[in-house]
Order: structure tokens, then sequence, then C-alpha cells
């Protein structure tokens, strides 16, 4: 089993920043690549970002691209989303994932493993 675990979320005001952060714990050498999702209030859960744990290739949505960075510190066993010039249509509640997949792997049912959520939100 991989254990995921997110922090970081908050109340931001629009043009703000946060930084998310998901401990791993567990069987991690099992996993290949790790993302971000986020669900917003009546819709589906969406990919944001994810990075191959092998090579460090990253790939992003359109709709964070040049705003959002993901990123991996190896030694601490930790994923981050750096996230900059937040907007109120960024307000959800953000997952990190962990897939056996290797690949671009940007839909739900290819991840495993899945934090419990941090919420953000960004005022206007």
């Amino acid at each position: 089993q991989v254990r995921l675990v997110e922090s970081g979320g908050g109340l931001v005001q629009a043009g703000g920043s946060l930084r998310l952060s998901c401990a791993t714990s567990g069987r991690t050498f099992s996993t290949f690549v790790m993302g971000w999702f986020r669900q917003a209030p009546g819709k589906e859960r969406e990919f944001i970002a994810r990075i191959s744990l092998t090579t460090g290739s990253t790939y992003y949505a359109d709709s964070v691209k040049g705003r959002f960075t993901i990123s991996r510190d190896n030694a601490k066993n930790t994923l981050y989303l750096q996230m900059n010039n937040l907007k109120p249509e960024d307000t959800a509640v953000y997952y990190c994932a962990a897939s056996i997949k290797t690949g671009y792997v940007t839909e739900v049912y290819d991840y495993n493993y899945w934090g419990q959520g941090t919420q953000v939100t960004v005022s206007s």
C-alpha cells in the first residue's frame, strides 16, 4: 500500500500563491507517476499535473500551464504543487495521487492511490 497525505491548502486572494505538499509513505517503489487532481463542487475530478518518478518529466493541463509547477523531493518523499497567480476558478479540493502505470496517465482511473484532499479557496 501507498499512503498519501496532502497539506498546505487554505484561503487566498486572487493573484496570490499557495504551495501544496503530499507526503508519501509505504510501497512507493511500486509507483512510477504521481499527479495532482482537483474537484470543485458539482464537478468531476479533473487532472492538473503529473510527474514521472523515473525521468522527472512533467505534464500540465492547459488550465494551469504557466501558473502551477509540480515537483518532487525524493529525499523527503514529498510531492509539491506550487500554485501562482491563483484565480477564483481554481477553488476546489486538491488531491495527490500515485500510479503504477507509466506515460502521460492523466485520467482518474489511471491512478491507484489517493490522498484525502486539501481545500483551496481563492477569493475574488
